[in-house]
């Protein structure tokens, strides 16, 4: 008895329509062009598929055909399926710009066709979405002139992808005031009054231009006596995406301009809507957590506020009832690190409610990036000298997992757990009872057992800056406190005393080179 074989049944057809790509005949290669845009939305698994293939090279080819022919229809569908393939897929962005469809997608935009123009806008928006895309140089004349020309169409796709290119391509604070100087700023500000699309596109390219740049915050404030009101009122925007991008507007005008936004209501209110977005079950609550944290970065009234609003049990909830993407993870423990940076009576809820139990599980998540968070957190949460001393810390179940990520492949989860142990081993001896400055040699003797001298004296010789620094750190905090402490830089033949010696001859950071003066 034969099986069946549902893979090559599914698989046929898929076969079929990428072979017609190359027909002739314009009505089959149209039908085709529908059939591979269709089979692809939304579908990672079959892009990979018609990748290998090679469908991409097709679609482009059949695209610089329909162009040499001005056949709109077999433009607008190659286009459309090029953006399907660059969709929220770097691989299918990477091999749509090396068959050289860019600068053809370009060129639809000056068709004389309404639809072939969405449909090329459409697809640029789509490779825009991609760290991968072409940056624009806007000091470059030419470079100005056609984005001023996008800005200004009246296609409300065009405009969108204009801005996009903005959040894309803007990165200095010359190319910052280009675009301020050309009126860009004036144009994004009259987008906040068109469509939905239009508002997220223009709130997101603001906060790319304003950005560390008092002066274009304090341009934006003065063009427009609407402008700022207009971004405050999108708070209130029925769609989550909206209401978070005018927040982000909102908290780079104020890290960028503190003049300005000093209501105490305008920061509740931005903290209460943050808290609540991020309860968004999709990409508003991953992107939420991590506009909190810039709310409230270093900010004690900002900490206050939100502790007042209870964001430590709402974020703890979180961490509690979901099974949390990494993005969504690695931001819950981001806003925990701010929150409890600086005010105890934040660390000390943190501690009560055994948040600490799941930050210390994230210590050997399989994400880079979450590790590094729950380092982060713990290093904010071991800044009270309370807990320090009540020994919260000083337990196997914490250090061992950050000594252990002092060897990890990432320098920035290194970096962080460097940091982290250096707060757990700082030594309070004149405040310590003789049986607490027991227990902090204690911990210290187990930290640099788990990591051994041989170890820490390569950390300190590390070709990263960042990691040299913090290892410095950890050797200064634990020689710190009684006399016999001094003793660890001694082990393994004074192996750690080698190593910041021969900083203290190589340094080629003034930072590096004041810490070994001071360690010595």
């Amino acid at each position: 008895m034969l099986l069946p074989q549902p893979h090559r049944a599914t698989t046929a057809p898929r076969r079929t329509s990428w072979l017609r790509l190359g027909s002739t005949d314009a009505e089959v290669k149209l039908r085709a062009l529908r059939e591979l845009k269709n089979q692809i939305i939304g579908n990672r698994t079959k892009k990979l598929f018609f990748l290998k293939l090679d469908a991409i090279a097709a679609v482009s080819s059949a695209l610089a055909q329909a162009q040499s022919q001005a056949k709109a229809d077999l433009l607008v569908q190659s286009a459309a399926a090029l953006g399907s393939f660059a969709c929220g897929f770097d691989a299918g962005v990477r091999v749509v710009l090396d068959s050289g469809a860019f600068p053809n997608l370009i060129a639809l935009l000056s068709f004389p066709n309404d639809k072939v123009v969405d449909a090329g806008a459409r697809s640029l928006r789509m490779i825009y979405q991609s760290k991968l895309a072409p940056k624009y140089d806007f000091l470059q004349e030419k470079n100005m002139e056609f984005l001023l020309s996008l800005l200004n169409s009246e296609n409300e796709t065009v405009t969108g992808l204009g801005a996009t290119i903005i959040i894309h391509s803007c990165e200095t604070v010359a190319e910052q005031k280009a675009l301020c100087n050309a009126g860009v700023l004036k144009k994004l500000i009259s987008l906040l009054d068109g469509s939905p699309s239009q508002r997220d596109a223009s709130l997101e390219s603001l906060a790319t231009i304003i950005r560390k740049n008092p002066d274009a915050a304090s341009k934006l404030v003065s063009e427009s006596g609407r402008a700022l009101s207009s971004v405050i009122d999108l708070t209130k925007d029925r769609n989550p995406r909206t209401r978070l991008l005018a927040c982000t507007c909102l908290i780079v005008i104020r890290n960028t301009a503190p003049c300005y936004l000093q209501d105490v209501g305008v920061k509740t209110k931005l903290v209460y809507l943050l808290l609540e977005l991020i309860d968004d079950p999709g990409q508003v609550g991953e992107e939420a957590s991590f506009a909190f944290s810039s709310l409230i970065a270093q900010k004690e009234d900002l900490h206050k506020l939100a502790f007042e609003a209870n964001a430590i049990d709402k974020l703890y909830n979180h961490l509690q009832k979901y099974l949390l993407q990494p993005r969504r993870f690695q931001g819950i423990l981001l806003a925990l690190a701010d929150l409890c940076f600086k005010l105890e009576s934040c660390r000390s809820r943190f501690l009560s409610l055994e948040v600490l139990n799941l930050v210390t599980d994230a210590l050997t998540h399989e994400v880079d990036d979450v590790r590094t968070a729950a380092c982060i957190c713990l290093r904010s949460v071991s800044r009270s000298i309370k807990s320090l001393s009540a020994g919260r810390f000083m337990k196997e179940m914490i250090l061992i997992p950050l000594v252990r990520l002092l060897h990890d492949h990432s320098t920035s989860v290194q970096v962080a757990a460097l940091g982290a142990i250096s707060n757990i081993v700082v030594d309070f001896t004149t405040t310590k009872s003789t049986f607490l400055q027991c227990g902090d040699n204690t911990c210290k003797e187990g930290i640099l057992l788990e990591l051994t001298a041989s170890s820490l004296s390569s950390l300190i010789c590390d070709p990263e800056h960042f990691v040299q620094e913090q290892a410095l750190a950890l050797v200064r905090n634990l020689v710190d406190g009684c006399i016999n402490s001094v003793e660890y830089v001694f082990t393994e033949d004074g192996i750690i005393l080698d190593a910041i010696g021969r900083q203290l001859q190589s340094a080629s950071k003034a930072e590096i080179g004041i810490q070994v003066r001071s360690l010595l």
